[in-house]
């Protein structure tokens, strides 16, 4: 077992960083990644920016293995996706070289000769990893520790109110009139004048409501802002109270691109169904509501863990979060929103499958607002506790920015907010309610 390589599922920040942590302690890590590059992903939303600035977006272990090739770490500011891709991600995996595989996709992971009912001999078994790449070949390799990182961003939530796509959805998707990207620049443009539809309360649905709401005062583009809950509650953040000012700031600009009649909130809006009228769509609540026809649909309503290849693993998961069941309660949004999560690392993150852990956004199951410094942290503690070194394993090395909000989220039947929910003090007095009817009052991304 011990001239086995550790394997790292995903080549994006979480993984990169992972593999740069156990090539520092003499580890021989092995990256597979089903992309044609390194932060597909990221790639993926390369015009939006971050509200994290660069000395929290860059984790030591990397910076100290790219520094020898002259390699500096960029200073202050928030870069872009694309940024972020080529003046960090991309070096280091550069760095990391043929340690890291493209185009090889995870299909499954087990115990070799051993599948989830047997116990005999199980922990002394090495993981076999089984690969497909892009030419359709099987293959497999055998690790001696698993480390997933293989994130939540190809598992979009949809638009249906109980977790599976409305009716219609799939088809709005496939004719491209419903999409679960944020909207760039040039899709924003080609939308002037027309009717947009965001679903969704987190920062990416908050970064495409502010980015449409340029629009709308420039080009007259119509933009729906969709909540599924009742009431408006944190929904615009901290504002400055956030430790994160551009984190605070999204919140900030919404809030006035809403009260300036800019973007039309409705709330309360569950969707049942998603009808196509030509080249429009119509989005139909649970209570009969039917939204105005709209051009495009843009659903951000976060994104969930793919665990279909850990079927053989033994895992202790959350049943509500699907994440770490040490780590749930902390990130829960139904018991509260305060983004007060403690640092955290292998402890919280081990599963019964000894040497399996799930690190990086996966870990948060679908749970909102995870932060890339927290990744780093993770990361950090599981290679020190793969590696021997339960003192360093344990030890805190990271303090988290607050968020600013502290507030429940809300029943989620509750219209009036009577009751803020879980651990946190109550919504402050005045703060923003909007009833659940279309009215017009007036992620951690944000565009250039």
């Amino acid at each position: 077992m011990d001239t086995l390589p550790v394997v790292v599922i995903g080549a994006g920040p979480q993984g990169l960083a992972a593999a740069a942590h156990l090539l520092e302690r003499g580890e021989s890590p092995l990256v597979l990644e089903a992309g044609d590059g390194p932060a597909a992903a990221v790639k993926q939303w390369a015009h939006v920016r971050l509200f994290s600035p660069w000395p929290e977006l860059v984790d030591p272990a990397a910076a100290r293995l790219l520094e020898p090739s002259g390699w500096t770490a960029p200073g202050e500011g928030y870069p872009t996706g694309a940024q972020w891709v080529s003046e960090y991600l991309a070096p280091l995996a550069d760095a990391l070289g043929d340690r890291v595989s493209y185009g090889t996709r995870v299909e499954g992971l087990s115990r070799r000769g051993r599948d989830r009912l047997v116990s005999a001999g199980r922990d002394g078994q090495p993981f076999t990893v089984h690969l497909v790449d892009a030419d359709g070949a099987e293959s497999r390799v055998e690790a001696r520790a698993v480390v997933d990182a293989s994130g939540t961003w190809n598992q979009p939530g949809p638009a249906g109110a109980d977790g599976l796509p409305a009716i219609g959805e799939r088809a709005a998707a496939a004719s491209g009139l419903l999409t679960y990207l944020p909207p760039t620049p040039e899709q924003i443009d080609s939308l002037a004048s027309r009717h947009v539809v965001v679903v969704g309360s987190g920062h990416s649905a908050l970064t495409a409501v502010n980015d449409l709401a340029a629009a709308a005062r420039t080009s007259g583009t119509q933009v729906t802002w969709v909540l599924r809950r009742g009431l408006v509650g944190d929904t615009f953040g901290g504002g400055a109270a956030d430790e994160l000012p551009q984190r605070g700031a999204l919140g900030v600009r919404a809030r006035q691109a809403v009260e300036d009649g800019l973007v039309t909130m409705v709330t309360g809006f569950r969707t049942e169904s998603v009808e196509q009228r030509d080249a429009k769509v119509v989005l139909v609540s649970e209570d009969g509501r039917r939204l105005e026809e709209a051009d495009r649909v843009v659903v951000l309503t976060g994104f969930r863990p793919d665990l279909s290849f850990l079927s053989e693993m033994r895992l202790d998961l959350d049943p509500v979060l699907q994440a770490p069941r040490r780590l749930a309660a902390e990130v829960d949004p139904n018991l509260h929103s305060c983004g007060s999560v403690s640092p955290h690392g292998a402890a919280e993150l081990a599963q019964p499958e000894p040497g399996l852990y799930v690190v990086g956004m996966k870990s948060y199951g679908r749970a909102p607002t995870f932060l890339a410094l927290t990744g780093y942290e993770q990361v950090r503690s599981v290679v020190a506790e793969l590696t021997g070194d339960q003192e360093a394993a344990a030890r805190v090395e990271l303090t988290l920015p607050d968020t600013g909000v502290c507030g429940g989220a809300g029943l989620f039947d509750d219209p009036d907010g009577a009751s803020s929910g879980g651990c946190c003090a109550p919504a402050p007095a005045g703060a923003a309610r909007v009833e659940p009817q279309l009215l017009s009052i007036g992620s951690l991304l944000t565009r250039p």
